[in-house]
């Protein structure tokens, strides 16, 4: 078990950097006394650095999927493969937009307002950002601009 809890060490290291990054039990356990200090945000960058190349990576494959372009004479079989590159075109839209968004979240802990509400300045929370590392307002404040949208559909 020991090697195990070191292994687990070392891997949450990062190569360029003294603060090891924690782990999401780590997190939790930090006092809020401690909320979006070094390591938090440390932890947070490396989280959202990883979704920038998992993204990034997902488009490269994207690309090299639609260049297969495959001549098939049956129409029903020419329509799932224009159906699927369909889907797949929807999906990278979807990734870019989210993409805009993490490298957002990532100025945001440059600047440091990262973990705090753009509404109302409070905390936005830890397990909010766990879910939802792009988060940008606390949950009740989404929860009113959701209502907001809903009865007046801004």
């Amino acid at each position: 078990m020991a090697t195990k809890a070191a292994n687990k060490s070392a891997e949450n290291t990062p190569s360029t950097g003294s603060t090891p990054i924690l782990t999401e039990e780590e997190l939790l356990k930090m006092p809020e006394s401690e909320y979006m200090n070094e390591a938090q945000l440390a932890f947070f960058r490396a989280r959202l650095k990883q979704l920038e190349a998992d993204i990034l990576s997902n488009a490269g494959q994207t690309t090299e999927n639609l260049r297969e372009t495959q001549f098939v004479p049956d129409p029903a079989d020419r329509a799932t493969i224009e159906e699927e590159h369909a889907l797949e075109l929807r999906t990278r839209d979807r990734e870019r937009k989210l993409l805009k968004k993490v490298q957002q979240a990532i100025a945001r802990i440059d600047s440091g307002e990262y973990g705090w509400c753009e509404e109302t300045g409070e905390p936005i929370g830890l397990r909010r950002l766990l879910a939802r590392p792009t988060a940008t307002l606390s949950l009740e404040a989404q929860e009113r601009r959701e209502m907001r949208q809903k009865m007046f559909g801004d």
